[in-house]
């Protein structure tokens, strides 16, 4: 169906348009600051009286059906809504000097721009899909709910074939390693006058070359330890935005919390919340389930370590190691399309809307269920990481497969490319379906000496015990109001949420606590279009 993704997108983006009663408001509340965190909220809350105590601020995201989730951002001025994205760490956003970007969502103007007349190449997908994102890379006052940098470098962007735009942003937020940031590897290679420092580095579909940026040549120790000073000194200058918040110390501990709140099938779940600096309010450190970052050696292409400390690996995504997968409660064999000498792990990616995983294990997932199946026989997956099995919630697994009746659906699984040695080595990509059960905690650690603070990720599952039951109820309300799942948008809010449901771990649940009664499909996009427009959308956030 690739020939009819972007009819159908432009299809079921005319529908939400004139459905407006169908979406969301979200109150513009207050900026919430905290002496340890930033919470950033997702799903709509009441305003409340602004809290200022340090050097955190607190702002919401909005979701697009569930598809894309983002964060409004100030740029020069101009508040513009942005995808968030940890499966990458480069910030963009659409400039004015993109005559062919949809003028449905800000542009920023260059007036205040100060660019260093480097071009970037921003690319995403696989050898399966991919978009790109062209421009020229500047600095600019960059604000994220009141914490403010001056002169954050990031790209203007005047030519892209991404959906952004369609999906209510303007542009792409990455919360990545400062180590896998496109522009960070052609600003440091300019820094360094490597062949001019035009055009190097990578980019984001392929492995980053370290070597390029050596410089001049020399013996290899010496070479190594000024490459290696050179990356430390720049952190506080020319990292992505939240590297520089915590190479500079402006957050108390260098993390970030991620829930997702439903908004399709059976709309509740978890409260979406960004937290910067520390986990939600009432969520204590030993309820996670903590694993480390997959680190990169030299010798695998990663960072070479320093001199004074040489067993030294880097981390270049928000890669975990996983036990093993399971399909139904059965455990899935291994894939025969990577070396088993590359240990099994995932991205944990809120950039990609779908599951995604080898190919030929897909397949054998396919096979077991179909392309379609009843959508009152739940199905989910389980991921087992750091000896705990985290189910992705039956609600988040499934899909409708037809318009108009909730009899089939099919599951939010895609195949992607397998690992290779000298590359990426993740074998899956746990997306939105994923992080929708569960609270994860990104952990930046140490970024110089990661062997003081190792990065890790913390995960809680917040998927009920009833989760099969709630999906057959979801299938029977749909059924009797018009045989359409709920499927709805909300725009990324000012406001800052007012908890006032959490389950047993602290964890903040969204407010909606009965699902809406809709009749009809002219106030939804039917999960259909989702299936159908969502493989177009998640090129971009790979």
């Amino acid at each position: 169906m690739r020939f009819s993704i972007a009819l159908t997108l432009l299809s079921a983006l005319a529908l939400l348009a004139s459905a407006s009663d169908g979406l969301r408001g979200l109150s513009t509340g207050f900026v919430k600051r905290s002496e340890n965190g930033l919470h950033l909220p997702i799903h709509k809350q009441k305003a409340s009286f602004a809290r200022r105590r340090g050097l955190t601020a607190s702002i919401g995201l909005g979701d697009f059906v569930d598809v894309t989730y983002n964060v409004l951002l100030t740029v020069g001025g101009v508040s513009t809504s942005v995808v968030l994205d940890t499966g990458s760490s480069d910030l963009w956003v659409i400039s004015d000097t993109c005559t062919a970007c949809p003028k449905s969502v800000p542009h920023y103007p260059q007036a205040t721009f100060q660019s260093t007349g480097l071009e970037v190449k921003l690319l995403y997908g696989d050898s399966r899909t991919g978009t790109h994102a062209y421009g020229l890379i500047g600095k600019d006052t960059v604000d994220l709910a009141g914490l403010k940098l001056d002169d954050q470098y990031f790209a203007a962007i005047n030519n892209t074939n991404t959906t952004v735009a369609e999906t209510g942003s303007a542009g792409i937020f990455g919360l990545g390693f400062p180590a896998n940031s496109v522009i960070w590897n052609a600003m440091l290679a300019q820094e360094r006058e490597v062949l001019g420092g035009t055009n190097l580095g990578h980019d984001n579909t392929r492995f980053p070359n370290f070597s390029e940026l050596f410089g001049r040549p020399g013996s290899r120790r010496r070479q190594t330890s000024a490459f290696v000073d050179a990356v430390f000194s720049s952190y506080p200058r020319i990292a992505p935005f939240l590297g520089r918040l915590i190479s500079t110390g402006n957050i108390s501990t260098p993390m970030f919390a991620v829930t997702l709140q439903r908004d399709t099938v059976d709309v509740g779940g978890n409260a979406g919340m960004l937290s910067i600096g520390a986990l939600p309010g009432g969520v204590k450190n030993e309820s996670l389930t903590w694993v480390p970052v997959r680190t990169y050696s030299a010798a695998e292409h990663g960072l070479p370590p320093p001199p004074d400390s040489p067993n030294e690996r880097y981390p270049l995504t928000w890669e975990v190691f996983i036990d093993d997968v399971y399909l139904d409660g059965q455990k899935l064999p291994r894939s025969t399309l990577s070396s088993p000498s590359i240990a099994l792990s995932a991205l944990v990616d809120t950039g990609s809307s779908h599951l995604r995983g080898p190919a030929d294990v897909v397949q054998s997932i396919m096979d077991t269920l179909g392309m379609r199946y009843s959508c009152s026989e739940p199905h989910s997956l389980a991921f087992q990481i750091g000896g705990k099995m985290f189910p992705v919630d039956p609600r988040d697994f499934s899909s409708q497969f037809y318009m108009d009746s909730v009899s089939f659906c099919t599951p939010m699984l895609m195949p992607t490319d397998p690992p290779k040695e000298g590359r990426y080595l993740y074998s899956w990509s746990l997306g939105d379906p994923f992080l929708k059960s569960v609270l994860a905690s990104y952990h930046y650690g140490n970024l110089t000496y990661p062997s003081q603070d190792p990065p890790r990720m913390g995960f809680l599952s917040t998927v009920p015990s009833d989760a099969n039951d709630q999906m057959r109820e979801a299938v029977k309300d749909a059924s009797q109001n018009g045989g359409n799942f709920p499927v709805l948008s909300e725009v990324a809010p000012t406001g800052a949420p007012e908890v006032t449901h959490t389950n047993a771990n602290g964890v903040p649940e969204a407010k909606t606590t009965t699902r809406p009664k809709i009749s009809g499909a002219t106030h939804l996009i039917p999960v259909a279009m989702i299936w159908l427009l969502a493989p177009a959308i998640t090129l971009v956030f790979l």
